[in-house]
This record gives C-alpha cells, sequence and structure tokens, in this order.
C-alpha cells in the first residue's frame, strides 16, 4: 500500500517521530512546530502503515474541538470514517467508561454530572448541613479544595483528621459533600476522572479488558496533565507500553490548576526504554522573536531543553516601549493598531495579551474611544450563560427528577412565590429522610406541612414539571426544548425587559433549540438523547470554543493565548510584580512557570512583536514606581529595537539604556526639563521627572514631595520653576 501520502508533507524530524518502532515515545514539540500533523499523521501510520485495527488505538486531547479536528484530518488522510477510533476528552473517554461500567463503578445507571456551578451549590448545601458560615468557609475555596484533593487521587479516608480543628472542619465537608454526591447520583467533573481511575485499579478484569485492548496510547498536550491524568494514562498502556505522548514542558503554564510539568520531565524514568523526539523546526515566527524567544526559556533549570529554529528570514526586531504609564501604553497599542489597519491589514490579526485580566481596561477604553471593534477573548461560554443553564435545569429534572441542584435552580425561577424558608423545610426533610427534594416536596404538600400560600406555590411547579413531562414523552430533542423553554415560562421570563441583554438572553434561549436540533449523538451510545445532550453540554461547559465575531482587536490574557497566533502581537505590563506576578516571585517554584508564560506570550506573534512595559502604574488601586521585569533583560540586545526611551527607563531598564530608534524629545517647554524643581498652586513642590511631546500640548510628569507623582499638561499646569 502506498503510503507517501502520510510522510510527504513532513520534515525530517517529523517524519522520524511518526514512523518510529511502536514503544514509550516522548515527541517534545515546540510552539509552531507542527504537533496536531505528528499526532495526526501517526495515527495514519498505524492504520495504514503498521496495519494496526483503528478499534486498538486510543487517542485522548484536552477538547473536543481539537479531538474534532484531528478526526477530521484523519478521516482526510485515510479517504476513510474513523468511528471506531476512541478518541476524545480526558473527560469525554472516562464518560464514556463509566456510562458502560456504571454498576462496576459504584454508580446508578442515571447518574447525573455536575457542572462547577452546580457543584458550587452543592457545596453550599454541604455548608448548610453542617451549620457553618459562609463568611468564614467560603464555598469557592472549599469547591477548589475538594476538586484539588480529588485530582490527587484523595478521598476523604485518605487525609489524616488529626488534631487541628480547622482540618477537621475541611475533613468534614469533604465527607459530607461526598454522602451527598452518593445519595443522589452525582458526579463532579474531577470525579470523573478519579472514578475512572479507580474502576480500573480495583476491577482486574475492566482493567486487563482495555489493556489488552488499546495496543497503542496517544496523548496530545502531554504537559497539561495532572497527577490523576497521568497515573491514568500509564495504567491503560501498561501491557503493550506504545505510548505517543507530544506535548511541550517550555508550554507547561497551568499549574496552578493541577498540570504537572514533571509529567513530561519524569518520562524517561516511568518508561524504560522510551525514546525522546525534538520538533525544532518552527512554522509561525520570523527568526529574531524565535531567537529572543529561546533566550528567555533558556533560563529555566527544569527543561529537557530543546532550540526552536525557522527557515524564514529574521524578519523585524522586537519592538520595546517604555511608557509612562498604562494610559501612555494603551495609547501607544492602540496607535500602532491603527496603522497597522490603515496600511491594508485586519484588525483581527492584532492580538493585545496581558497577565492580569485587570490590565484591560485602559485598553478597552482607548479602543472605544476611537471606536474600533475589540473582542476580550474568554468571555461566558454558551453553555456557562445562566439563561442556557437555566434551561438544562428544567430539562434535567424533567429526565430525572432526583436532579436536586436541577431543583434548587429553578424551583423558583421565574418567581412563583417559593422563598428560602419553604425551600428550607423541603430541605431539612430530605436530610432526615434521606430522599431528594422533589420526592421531599410531594411529602409536604402530602402532608401540608406548609402554610397555604406556600403549599399551593409548591403544588404548582410540582405540576408544572409533571405536565412538561407528558407533553414531551414522545417528541424529538428539538421538540423537547423548544416546548420547555416557552412552558416554563423562561422565554417570557427574560424576554420581558428591554435592552440588548434581555434581547441577548431570549436569542441565546432560541439558540439552545437550534443546539438540540442539531445535536448527533455518538452511536455507539444507548442512552435516549435528551441524557446524553446534557451530558454534552455539561462536559463542553468549560472549554474555550470560539465563537464567530467581527473584524476586532483581540484581547486576551496570556492564558488565553496559547493555542492561538496573530501576525501582530502586544505582549503587555512587563514589570516585575505584575509579570513575572508577585505571587510568582513569592512562591518556590512558580517563577520558572512565569518564564514559560512569556515564552508562550512571545511565541503568539507571527511577524511583528512588541513588548511593552510602564515606569508607573496604577493597578488594583495604587499608583506605584515599576521595575522592568528580569525577562526584559534576558533578551540579548541584538533582537530589540526600542523605539522610546523616557529618562527614568534610562536608568531602570537593565540597568542602563539601549540605543533608541526613535527617542521621545526632551526639550522641554519653558525650561521645564527633568530633573527641574517646580510649584503648583494646588500640589506644592516637587521635581520634573519625565516629558513627553513639544510646544504648549506636551506633557509633564513631576513628582511633587505632598502627592506623589501627576502628568500635567504644559499648557495649563502653570508651573512655577524654583
Amino acid at each position: 500500500m502506498d503510503v507517501s501520502h502520510i510522510f510527504d508533507p513532513l520534515n525530517d524530524a517529523q517524519r522520524e517521530a511518526v514512523a518510529a518502532p511502536p514503544g514509550p515515545l516522548l515527541v517534545l514539540a515546540g510552539a509552531g512546530s507542527g504537533k496536531t500533523r505528528v499526532l495526526t499523521h501517526r495515527i495514519a501510520w498505524l492504520i495504514q502503515g503498521l496495519q494496526v485495527s483503528p478499534l486498538s488505538i486510543m487517542a485522548v486531547t484536552f477538547t473536543n474541538k481539537a479531538s474534532r479536528e484531528m478526526r477530521g484530518r484523519i478521516e482526510e488522510l485515510l479517504q476513510l470514517p474513523s468511528g471506531g477510533l476512541w478518541m476524545g476528552t480526558f473527560h469525554g473517554i472516562c464518560h464514556r467508561l463509566l456510562r458502560m461500567h456504571y454498576e462496576e463503578a459504584g454508580l446508578p445507571e442515571s447518574f447525573e454530572i455536575l457542572d462547577s456551578d452546580d457543584q458550587y451549590r452543592l457545596v453550599r448545601r454541604v455548608l448548610r448541613e453542617l451549620d457553618l458560615d459562609e463568611a468564614y468557609w467560603p464555598p469557592r475555596q472549599l469547591q477548589w479544595m475538594i476538586n484539588n484533593h480529588k485530582e490527587e487521587a484523595r478521598r476523604p479516608e485518605h487525609l489524616p483528621a488529626g488534631n487541628d480543628s480547622q482540618q477537621q472542619t475541611l475533613f468534614r465537608v469533604y465527607a459530607t459533600y461526598e454522602e451527598l454526591c452518593r445519595r443522589f447520583g452525582l458526579v463532579d467533573f474531577a470525579e470523573i476522572l478519579l472514578r475512572t481511575l479507580e474502576l480500573f485499579r480495583n476491577n482486574q478484569t475492566i482493567r486487563e479488558t482495555y489493556q489488552n485492548r488499546f495496543e497503542h496510547v496517544l496523548v496530545d498536550e502531554f504537559q497539561d496533565t495532572n497527577t490523576i491524568q497521568y497515573h491514568w494514562i500509564k495504567l491503560i498502556s501498561a501491557k503493550h507500553k506504545n505510548l505517543f505522548a507530544v506535548g511541550d514542558d517550555d508550554q507547561s503554564i497551568y499549574g496552578w490548576r493541577g498540570a504537572k510539568v514533571e509529567n513530561v520531565l519524569s518520562f524517561e524514568k516511568d518508561f524504560v526504554n522510551a525514546t525522546v523526539f525534538r520538533l525544532e523546526q518552527n512554522y509561525r515566527s520570523t527568526g529574531n522573536i524565535l531567537n529572543a524567544a529561546n533566550a528567555v526559556i533558556s533560563h529555566n533549570s527544569g527543561r529537557m531543553g530543546k532550540e526552536l529554529w525557522t527557515n524564514e528570514a529574521d524578519g523585524l526586531p522586537i519592538r520595546l516601549y517604555a511608557a509612562s504609564n498604562e494610559i501612555d501604553e494603551a495609547r501607544f497599542v492602540v496607535d500602532s493598531i491603527q496603522g497597522w489597519v490603515e496600511n491594508g491589514n485586519r484588525r483581527d490579526e492584532t492580538a493585545i495579551l496581558y497577565r492580569s485580566n485587570a490590565q484591560s481596561r485602559v485598553f478597552e477604553e482607548q479602543l472605544l474611544s476611537r471606536g474600533i471593534p475589540y473582542r476580550v477573548y474568554g468571555g461566558l461560554r454558551f453553555f456557562e450563560r445562566a439563561e442556557i443553564k437555566d434551561a438544562l435545569a428544567y430539562m434535567r429534572l424533567i429526565a430525572n427528577r432526583e436532579s436536586d441542584p436541577a431543583f434548587e435552580r429553578i424551583v423558583n425561577l421565574p418567581t412563583r412565590g417559593i422563598g428560602n424558608k419553604t425551600l428550607e423545610v423541603v430541605r431539612e426533610l430530605a436530610r432526615e429522610r434521606q430522599i431528594s427534594m422533589w420526592q421531599a416536596s410531594i411529602v409536604t404538600v402530602n402532608e401540608s406541612g406548609l402554610s397555604p400560600r406556600a403549599l399551593s406555590a409548591v403544588s404548582r411547579f410540582l405540576e408544572l414539571i409533571t405536565q412538561i413531562a407528558a407533553d414531551t414523552a414522545d417528541l424529538e430533542l428539538g421538540e423537547i426544548t423548544d416546548h420547555v423553554i416557552k412552558q416554563s415560562g423562561l422565554l417570557d421570563h427574560y424576554g420581558k425587559d428591554r435592552g440588548e441583554m434581555a434581547q441577548a438572553r431570549v436569542e441565546n434561549l432560541e439558540e439552545l433549540v437550534n443546539a438540540t436540533r442539531n445535536f448527533i449523538p455518538d452511536e455507539n451510545e444507548e442512552l435516549d438523547e435528551l441524557s446524553l445532550f446534557l451530558a454534552h453540554a455539561a462536559l463542553e461547559a468549560g472549554e474555550g470554543q470560539a465563537e464567530e465575531w467581527e473584524d476586532c482587536v483581540q484581547l486576551m490574557s496570556l492564558h488565553s493565548a496559547k493555542g492561538l497566533e496573530f501576525p501582530l502581537v502586544f505582549l503587555c505590563g512587563l514589570e516585575e510584580g505584575l509579570f513575572p506576578h508577585q505571587r510568582s516571585i513569592e512562591e518556590d517554584g512558580r517563577l520558572e512557570e512565569e518564564r514559560r508564560l512569556c515564552y508562550v506570550g512571545m511565541t503568539r506573534a507571527m511577524q511583528q512583536l512588541y513588548i511593552c512595559y510602564a515606569e508607573i502604574r496604577r493597578l488594583y488601586g495604587k499608583e506605584n514606581y515599576t521595575q522592568a521585569s528580569r525577562f526584559l533583560s534576558e533578551i540579548p540586545d541584538e533582537y530589540v529595537e526600542e523605539i522610546r526611551t523616557s529618562r527614568i527607563s534610562q536608568t531602570t531598564f537593565r540597568g542602563g539604556s539601549r540605543s533608541p530608534a526613535n527617542a521621545g524629545t526632551t526639550e522641554g517647554f519653558k525650561g521645564l526639563q527633568p530633573g527641574k524643581a517646580v510649584r503648583h498652586h494646588k500640589f506644592g513642590e516637587g521635581m520634573v521627572i519625565n516629558f513627553e511631546g513639544q510646544g504648549a500640548h506636551a506633557r509633564i510628569q513631576v513628582n511633587f514631595i505632598d502627592v506623589g507623582p501627576k502628568w500635567l499638561i504644559c499648557a495649563y499646569a502653570n508651573l512655577e520653576p524654583i
């Protein structure tokens, strides 16, 4: 069989990795080096070149978008459907396994997935049951604590009780949460992975079945795996040891949510006779950008090491802008973007990257003031929007009356006169009899345990859900959704208000109908369409799936930028305490992740990279003199062109100054040069420390003795030289 089409598009390093003999293989794929291509071509080679059955291949990704993209590429390469492949996200594949083996996993057949918001509600219920004050025991922190323990494969019984009262309370919260999940058949995101790992560890028959079946296991974005994912990967590939892991230790930037760069660094130790391939040819960025990024990341000691290179030209130097303050920084960035667009380029080819989301405000102000459309990338996704979660809660309660999270979310939405006191009566009965809140509501109504008004309200709600369920019993999924959003009152509830926000919510509900009508369940699944869609919605809820937008400037945090690329990139706020972040400077091991984050930001740029920092920045309500980021001092001078150097930057950046390509004027106005003592009628005495522009409309910065630094317009400042 001719397999030349598999190898023709590949470079030498990619071919070597794709055609490597089976075994434990680690592919260190640098930024822009074609890792997805290598992964998909490896699968194609296994199937066509080595005649491996698609049924014996499992490929794991981190997003459904990546999974769909890979599946499409494989089908194009092989000219065959890829239905036999087990390909999907960690959560998606583990969810499928739990549905198939729910009994062995100790779960009810109709177990329900909790998304983050519903998990938060359940944690709050735990606090009420334990009579704990939310002000002292913040639910979000407890939610993080529970998920963190699960991601490290720790159940409540694995935690040392100790004599510390606070630890004992945390133990009780976790244990009570687990008990409620068990009682009502609830599974949160972390539980999906932990329960699957336990299923494999504790059930030899199931473990050996899948170890025998999956001769080849492939993992994308290996550097983002956490402890429990790595344990599961090792377990499922233990027999054949044909693990093909693709990742980049230099792009491991999610340590704060459990990712372990150590999984990459320990690969050769954990897998005997492992082979490591390095993909270092970059197809994205110019030579100067890559050389600068290589120089920065080389300062990390905890890395396997590689050197990105390109066949392309060196390109433009990295342009460094030392802004006077954050407003000057934003003004410069937006000016540059306007120039880019005036030269015939698109706005959506530009990205403004920052370390902290709080930095976006000044950029948004500048863009708005000039009428430039923009998008803050990483806003709420479709299934995270409140109105969508409300509609899904109705659908979940129709599918499963035992769903307490769904019950609590919608029992009084739209408002129907069921207040907290009424709900507390129902909750208490549910606790006492260990039944669901739906069942407790029925008992309460039958036993007349409420006031006449509350009794009527609860009865109407029970009748509403029962009637909707009966009316939709024989309908298709799209028709069910349409009926639910209308008969529940949600459409009228969100449509009664005027304004764009209300209209957007109505449109979102209507779009949910389209989503269910277009939903195609996996043909291998045996559940009904409604249950499958609800599971699909829960799994999709937190994913960063891009939407269609107009031609607009992209604003995003550095973490959101991973995996993206833009011809023009502005990397902003390169200051000590901001980037690297102060917490990272103070915590052991975090500084190297910050440097990896800088590396990721730099390698998003294809043609031109600007790096900016401000000498004075007002952030979180405080105005501070700043020190240029240490990452700037790690970029060799030959790759940088400084396009403006103010007086302060000459003494704070790298202990000296670069040769400016376009230095700002410092002639002053009426003799008000930097270093000159002045007096202001309101602010008192001070010293000129910076000057921007020329003539009467130039801006002058004075550090006043009593009030600190202020920027003033020369023509109106009425400064008196001393």
